[in-house]
């Protein structure tokens, strides 16, 4: 039976779209639950400054409180070096770097080029590098732009591209709005594998129009085996307007192992998980445009 691995989100671009104020604790028990599931790795802290995503602020005394998993890696998302630094003073076994695909989101999101959010970049990659710190590039709107509308494959791939140049190991590619349909979501992943190989993507879809777990089974036929979620289809994005929850990690998990997949997680616990994120975000409003984070 093929493996797909999926990449827990929950704790970070899950939560950071929640306005209600959660206390440490409350994320602390959510990563140490999700440490009991049999994630590969869980993505729990973004180290981005808290004017722009103040649920994140915190990130620093989560990661001081979790119960670390054997086999478990812990994620954050760092934008530049001082997000860098913050990640490794906090233990975390790989980080991540974020940029668009086109240019309405980058300047909205990033304030620069798509090209000048790259070379911000560079420092965050050569560290990384040298302290032996495996580094994930996301690239945002990889169909559909709030600003620009309709992306063009060419310009995913060519963002996707330079990023695997740079040396992160892996490019998620994300499905920002969740207006993707299967067919644009196929012709985007064609233009991409022209650049990277299969092996180092992952899919981020978001589920806001219901369409979800069919562009994963599009990028599963063009042979992706990663794909990120949040338990309890928590967060969304926080700077997108009009987007809704990420894909929930059990939506995608019953998803796969009905098409004769193996994901390796203990669906008991992720009930358990998914139930506790539903609390943390239960009468919490959607915010308005926020800067500063990435899906």
């Amino acid at each position: 039976m093929v493996n797909v691995e999926i990449f827990e989100v929950g704790p970070r671009d899950g939560l950071q779209n929640e306005t209600a104020v959660i206390g440490v604790a409350e994320k602390v028990a959510l990563v140490n639950c999700l440490s009991r599931a049999g994630f590969n790795r869980i993505e729990a802290a973004s180290f981005v400054s808290p004017k722009w995503v103040p649920q994140m602020a915190s990130s620093g005394e989560v990661m001081a409180g979790i119960t670390r998993a054997e086999r478990v890696g812990y994620w954050a998302l760092t934008p530049n070096m001082k997000g860098y630094a913050a990640a490794r003073a906090a233990g975390c076994d790989g980080v991540a770097v974020f940029a668009a695909a086109s240019e309405g989101f980058s300047r909205a999101n990033l304030n620069c080029s798509v090209a000048e959010s790259l070379e911000r970049f560079g420092p965050v990659l050569e560290a990384a590098k040298a302290d032996g710190v495996p580094v994930r590039g996301y690239v945002s709107v990889v169909t559909d732009c709030p600003f620009d509308g309709a992306v063009a494959p060419g310009d995913v791939a060519r963002v996707a591209g330079a990023l695997m140049a740079m040396g992160c190991v892996e490019v998620s590619l994300g499905e920002t709005l969740g207006r993707g349909v299967p067919e644009r979501v196929d012709a985007m992943l064609a233009a991409v594998l022209a650049e990277v190989p299969a092996a180092r993507l992952a899919g981020h879809f978001h589920d806001t129009s219901g369409r979800a777990l069919e562009n994963i089974e599009v990028a599963l036929e063009r042979g992706l085996r990663v794909f990120d979620a949040a338990v309890g289809g928590l967060g969304g994005c926080p700077y997108a307007p009009g987007a809704a929850g990420n894909v929930a990690t059990e939506a995608v998990a019953a998803r796969l192992e009905a098409l004769g997949y193996a994901h390796g997680l203990n669906m008991d616990v992720i009930a358990e998980a998914a139930g506790m994120a539903r609390a943390m975000r239960a009468g919490a409003a959607r915010p308005g445009m926020v800067q500063g984070g990435a899906s």
